[in-house]
């Protein structure tokens, strides 16, 4: 690729150069997913633990039986930034996903604070569903009367410090999105398959203690919502507004935000547009139609929750649990949890195929490491990669109280939000012949609508949430001035050497 000496803010990868010079090369990624592949690859990273809890918890704190509309708003609110990143990677099916959109449309600089911001969403992610994995593991085994050995007790579903579970699941899901797509595929298969069946028979024997009653004991909304005492703690729209109220239709949309972080992973199918078979049609399709199965899933699990118990009886400490405990069916709290652990399994596994991909095209195009490239001929896929972000997350896992960091998912979640709406405006304007596989709808207005939603989640996070992403954000930038800036491809580095390729050669001399 030739240098371009302009200077780096400016400097755009050329739309052809996102996705041809890939295509059959050393460097690209073998096709491995299918159209129902990818569907299971959204499923897998969008139901998790939740499922079982966030519904109830909402409910009885603060939407009541209004949670069910609460889950309608947030999957609209989610599919349309769904059409946004559909239209983006059906226009250029590469491997980076909102990073390589962004490279392509705004610019090196750009690319770089998204692709950042993905990093943190992504390997924070992995970190904090492994912990919460490790509590869900070690409650499963509680409720089903298995002992843990006395000296283990104290590094077993620990929510900070060391802990067994959270260090096993990283290693072992780790080793699988290193041996190769291929296998992570039929074991996220396998996985997803089971945990739809605990969900399903949550479902249908929760239907059968439906009562009507129910959902008609609509809450007076005169309940106010406790607020920090301190600035910092306290969510910034609750800074601009004041004080707000739990409960009617305030309370429907503020659950609204909250349950949005159930849906969050959906743009992870495409980091997979590189390794899809017809990404343009079918990365579309599989982040669309994945989204609208977790919504009705969603939804169901939601109608059965408050439909099994009043709204005001629910414990939301564990919701479904005390709701099945109490129809008489305490077994369905082992079907409950199994889920849950299913579930976060999928999880964990997704995020460290889709954070791998990214580091993957981040380093390809010489804002990172460039070894972090290197495809292993055995495995077709970058080990190294994985296996440098495996140990990272275990670092933090380990280390950090990534419990309480969380929230910070969630903004680094919606800039990526932000960032993919208005690359399609923009996208519209600069580059309309831009071959298209898929299209957003009512265009400008889904973007529009898209970026006016994210922004609104965005400033129900507290302000302690933005300080740290600040802090983040400003960080990666001098990242990218020390390092990224002077090695990048298109300021002439050179593009990474195949291994594979080479080891051919010197077999062949």
């Amino acid at each position: 690729m030739p240098e371009d000496r302009s200077p780096s803010i400016t400097r755009r990868l050329p739309p052809s150069e996102a996705v041809d010079r890939w295509t059959g090369a050393r460097h690209g990624l073998a096709k491995t997913y299918g159209q129902a592949d990818l569907i299971v690859l959204g499923i897998g990273v969008m139901i998790g633990s939740g499922i079982f809890s966030l519904a109830g918890r909402q409910a009885a704190t603060m939407a009541g039986p209004g949670v069910v509309l609460s889950f309608m708003i947030a999957g609209i609110t989610s599919l349309l930034v769904a059409f946004c990143i559909a239209e983006l990677s059906s226009a250029m099916p590469a491997s980076g996903s909102a990073y390589t959109f962004t490279y392509v449309i705004f610019g090196e600089v750009w690319a770089w604070i998204v692709g950042w911001a993905l990093v943190m969403e992504l390997l924070l992610a992995a970190a904090v569903v492994a912990r919460v994995w490790s509590l869900y593991a070690a409650q499963m085994l509680a409720d089903l009367g298995v002992p843990i050995p006395g000296p283990l007790s104290g590094v077993i579903g620990q929510a900070e410090g060391f802990d067994l579970f959270t260090l096993f699941i990283l290693v072992l899901l780790t080793g699988v999105v290193a041996l190769g797509a291929r296998i992570g595929l039929r074991a996220l298969w396998i996985i997803v398959i089971a945990k739809l069946l605990a969900v399903g028979a949550v479902i249908v024997v929760g239907a059968a203690h439906f009562d009507q009653r129910n959902l008609a004991a609509i809450p007076v909304p005169s309940a106010p919502v406790e607020t920090a005492a301190d600035t910092l703690h306290s969510p910034l729209l609750g800074m601009v507004f004041g004080q707000t109220t739990a409960f009617g239709w305030f309370g429907i949309f503020a659950a609204s935000a909250t349950i949005t972080f159930a849906y969050i992973g959906f743009d992870v199918v495409a980091t997979a547009a590189e390794e899809a078979e017809d990404a343009p049609r079918s990365i579309p399709r599989g982040i669309i139609r994945s989204l609208v199965a977790t919504t009705v899933i969603y939804i169901a699990v939601a109608v059965v929750m408050v439909g099994m118990t009043s709204y005001d009886r629910i414990d939301p400490g564990a919701p479904l649990a005390s709701a099945f405990r109490r129809t008489g069916n305490g077994f369905m709290v082992h079907v409950i949890n199994i889920g849950a652990v299913l579930g976060l399994t999928t999880v964990v596994l997704v995020l460290l195929v889709g954070l791998t991909r990214v580091i993957f095209s981040m380093a390809r195009d010489g804002l990172f490491p460039r070894p972090l490239a290197k495809i292993n001929r055995a495995y077709h896929s970058p080990t190294r990669a994985t296996l440098v972000i495996g140990g990272v997350a275990i670092l933090l896992a380990e280390f950090v109280p990534v419990l309480t960091l969380e929230p910070l998912v969630v903004i680094g979640t919606l800039c990526v939000f932000v960032a993919a709406a208005a690359g399609v405006m923009r996208m519209r304007r600069t580059m309309p012949d831009l071959p298209r596989g898929f299209r957003t709808p009512l265009s400008p207005y889904v973007p529009v609508a898209s970026i006016l939603a994210s922004l609104w989640l965005m400033v129900n996070l507290q302000v302690v949430t933005w300080l740290y992403f600040a802090a983040w954000m400003a960080f990666g930038v001098l990242v990218y001035l020390l390092y990224g800036r002077r090695n990048s491809v298109l300021a002439g580095g050179r593009p990474p050497a195949d291994p594979a390729f080479e080891s051919r050669g010197r077999h062949r001399r």
